[in-house]
């Protein structure tokens, strides 16, 4: 067959099943608005949120049960002019604490009055459940407190001793933070925005994908296509090329919509910082994953002998992406070593939280990125056009 004939073969299948799969409006829609729809919702939602702890938690009084109040009513006058009221506590504060009906407890030590007098560090034990992340806000406003009222206290110590306080900070350390505005709005997207458009980009197109394959095959409607005229590679083609488009499409909605929420959110929301050159380069990106994706899938669907058994490896396809964000946290790796352009979700990760840091991945990084990820859906690609030349492809159950 000439290449005229291929890609004629290739754009009519393609349009075939792009036809068929929108004649369903209810999955089409579903498919290609659900994330563009939920995402801006959660991050406004949680922006939302985070605020509103803050208020009620940070800003607004609290309660604190003490045990041993009377050994220093300084100190308790000290917290309560920073909003944390002392009570005394009830014989089963540890209980109520493991419970969740209190979130933290302070035990002021027997000896602390004396230890105070005789200027020895005098004991305060903070009680928690470091587990219970519903207290890790009081926990640490309680903390900081201490902490202050220990450093104004050690200052009029020296002071009351002829001592200036500057004496006890013999080094003045200070940080001169190299990070790019760019880099700072990008922190949020570096870790959040990478993990969505991978996920969607790698399974988006996953519906079509197994309908136009493993659902026409269960169907019984593949036969009659395998046996027209078009080749085999022309019929895998137009197939993944549906789903491409389709996946694609959905990316760019995702895009907009979080361009959107940064535009009418505040707070997290605002630092999103997706301009219309940074979705190109996005797009550059992600297109490789969208093909390695498409291939694997096709393969997938090609070996299943109905819908449902290509469904049941979403599961653990949608783990794949997932990956490499959750090695990053317990082992990060600098970005200047070359291999990891050519590791399969690794290298999407990476050249995501390059663009999203407002940085330009190197020629080299762009061309190993590039290569590695061409020839691995190339490899899939015909790994699809080989089980399709399979004649048992056609025959359903």
């Amino acid at each position: 067959m000439s290449r005229i004939g291929f890609f004629s073969n290739m754009w009519t299948v393609m349009r075939k099943e792009l036809r068929d799969f929108s004649r369903d409006r209810r999955t089409f829609l579903l498919t290609l608005l659900t994330a563009p729809l939920l995402y801006p919702l959660l991050f406004l939602g949680m922006n939302k949120l985070t605020n509103l702890r803050a208020e009620t938690q940070l800003d607004k009084d609290m309660t604190v049960p003490v045990v041993g109040m009377q050994q220093a009513p300084n100190l308790v006058a000290f917290l309560a002019s920073r909003g944390i009221n002392a009570t005394e506590a009830p014989k089963d504060f540890e209980a109520r604490i493991r419970s969740q009906k209190e979130d933290v407890a302070l035990v002021i030590a027997p000896d602390f009055a004396d230890d105070w007098h005789a200027g020895k560090p005098a004991k305060v034990e903070i009680v928690a459940d470091t587990t219970r992340r519903t207290g890790e806000v009081q926990v640490a406003r309680v903390r900081a407190t201490l902490t202050e009222y220990g450093q104004s206290v050690g200052a009029l110590r020296l002071l009351a001793r002829g001592v200036s306080p500057m004496v006890a900070a013999p080094v003045n350390v200070g940080t001169r933070d190299l990070a790019t505005a760019e880099a700072k709005r990008g922190i949020f997207l570096s870790i959040v925005l990478p993990l969505v458009l991978m996920l969607f980009a790698f399974v988006g197109g996953s519906h079509l994908a197994m309908d136009t394959t493993a659902g026409e095959r269960e169907r019984q409607s593949l036969e009659p296509l395998l046996a027209t005229p078009a080749s085999r590679s022309a019929l895998v083609s137009g197939k993944m090329l549906a789903a491409v488009v389709l996946g694609l499409a959905s990316m760019l909605l995702i895009l907009l919509s979080f361009k959107l929420s940064a535009s009418i959110g505040s707070g997290a929301a605002r630092s999103l910082d997706v301009s219309f050159a940074a979705m190109g380069k996005l797009l550059v990106i992600l297109l490789p994953l969208v093909l390695i994706g498409t291939a694997l899938l096709t393969c997938l669907s090609a070996s299943a002998k109905s819908m449902k058994e290509a469904q049941s490896h979403m599961v653990w396809l949608m783990m794949l992406p997932m990956l490499p964000g959750y090695a990053l946290m317990a082992y990060p790796l600098k970005d200047t070593q070359l291999w990891q352009y050519a590791v399969p979700f690794l290298s999407q990760n990476q050249m995501l939280v390059k663009v999203t840091r407002g940085e330009m991945p190197s020629a080299q990084q762009w061309a190993v990125y590039l290569g590695a990820s061409a020839l691995l859906a190339v490899l899939l690609w015909l790994i699809a056009v080989w089980r399709y030349r399979q004649e048992r492809l056609a025959i359903s159950g």
